[in-house]
């Protein structure tokens, strides 16, 4: 199975499935000299395991994670890091009735026919398990950039389902299960998932992903344009059916008196190009939202076939997430952090000393028309110690 490598000088290959002795990942391309410990990237871990409430699976794993090599007295070396988590509570007698059966909405069926051979235990290497060895290698990344550039990376559940989630405050963000950024919803979504788990049904999420403080620059034209890598680091997030970059779809109802985002020595006005043109930041924050689709494992009863092609009924029983999207916030962050860590060494690679006389304009004057938050003209608060 070939695909199983992100960026191009820092690398990230994942390795393991669900119900596996352990998932892990090697991480290549880390400049040396960076101070890392496991705590550092325990912490982003921690955030995106499950169990951590009543709302998602409620499989209880440490996510302890374990660096095998690449370090030296608590330095990066500029080797190879690889990192290890075990996995501590599979239960694969839950999915015995899938051996021979493919779940609607499921990778099942399109791997099956791909490769001859499939885990079915948890959906194998297309389980959200995967993930969390993304969260783990993006720890590496965060810490980087926001020790070189000041980068700092933070989301939030912008829609549950049917309802909205407007954007108030990063404050909020880590006090409540569901990262919402609005404290007063959290209340309406803790009803809406509890009738929804006794339905056995799931739903859809949406996450916002902003990234504040990148420098102007990052990026290229054409083949390797940040939007395109982020979007297809995003689209690689299981349950991921859209993506969107700054205004993103609400641009085709816009004219380009307005989607333009104008310049002025104080800096942009509006930011719906989400940080990036042509490709290349801008200097403003980044930002991306993405769909998540409800979650395919639900105890409500489907139509499928067998692997001989017969009609069967399934009904997916076992410990699931009813919106894979409420866990997802940790995850969205570490894709983001994992492209812009390689964009920002392709560009040293490349333009460390590329310098122009035209001053580098601030960022947006204000949040007013940003795809960060359409629904509030608040101000985001960029002071790192909130993170």
């Amino acid at each position: 199975m070939a695909g199983n490598t992100l960026g191009r000088v820092f690398t990230v290959t994942s390795f393991g499935e669900s119900h596996g002795p352990a998932i892990g990942c090697v991480v290549d391309g880390c400049p040396p000299g960076l101070a890392l410990s496991a705590e550092d990237i325990q912490q982003d871990l921690d955030r995106r395991k499950p169990g951590t409430s009543r709302h998602v699976t409620q499989r209880q794993e440490s996510d302890t994670v374990e660096i095998l090599s690449g370090l030296f007295e608590g330095k990066t070396t500029g080797t190879p890091i690889a990192l290890l988590i075990r996995n501590e509570d599979q239960r694969s007698r839950d999915y015995g009735n899938l051996i021979d059966t493919f779940r609607p909405g499921h990778a099942d069926y399109t791997y099956w026919q791909k490769y001859g051979i499939r885990d079915h235990r948890g959906g194998g290497r297309s389980s959200a398990r995967e993930t969390a060895v993304r969260v783990a290698a993006a720890a590496i990344a965060r810490k980087w950039l926001r020790e070189k550039y000041g980068v700092l990376i933070r989301g939030y559940l912008s829609q549950l389902g049917p309802i909205d989630v407007p954007f108030q405050s990063w404050d909020v963000v880590r006090t409540n299960p569901f990262f919402s950024a609005d404290d007063s919803v959290v209340g309406k979504l803790e009803t809406f998932m509890d009738e929804l788990r006794k339905a056995g049904d799931s739903v859809g999420a949406r996450i916002t992903t902003v990234a504040e403080h990148v420098p102007v620059g990052w990026g290229a034209p054409v083949y390797a344009k940040l939007d395109a890598d982020l979007a297809g680091a995003m689209m690689s997030i299981n349950a991921v059916k859209a993506v969107e970059i700054g205004t993103g779809f609400a641009s085709v109802a816009q004219r380009g008196s307005e989607h333009g985002d104008e310049l002025t020595p104080e800096g942009f006005v509006t930011n719906h190009a989400g940080g990036i043109l042509g490709g290349i930041s801008t200097g403003q924050d980044v930002v991306v939202t993405i769909a998540i689709k409800p979650t395919s494992s639900i105890r409500v009863p489907r139509r499928s076939i067998d692997k001989a092609g017969n009609a069967v009924t399934v009904e997916t029983n076992g410990r699931h997430d009813p919106c894979v999207g409420i866990r997802a916030t940790p995850i969205a962050e570490a894709m983001m952090a994992l492209v812009l860590m390689d964009h920002a060494l392709l560009d040293r690679a490349q333009n460390a000393d590329v310098v122009t006389k035209t001053p580098k304009v601030p960022g947006s004057i204000t949040r007013a028309g940003s795809a960060a938050d359409k629904n509030s003209s608040t101000k985001i608060n960029t002071d790192p110690a909130e993170a």
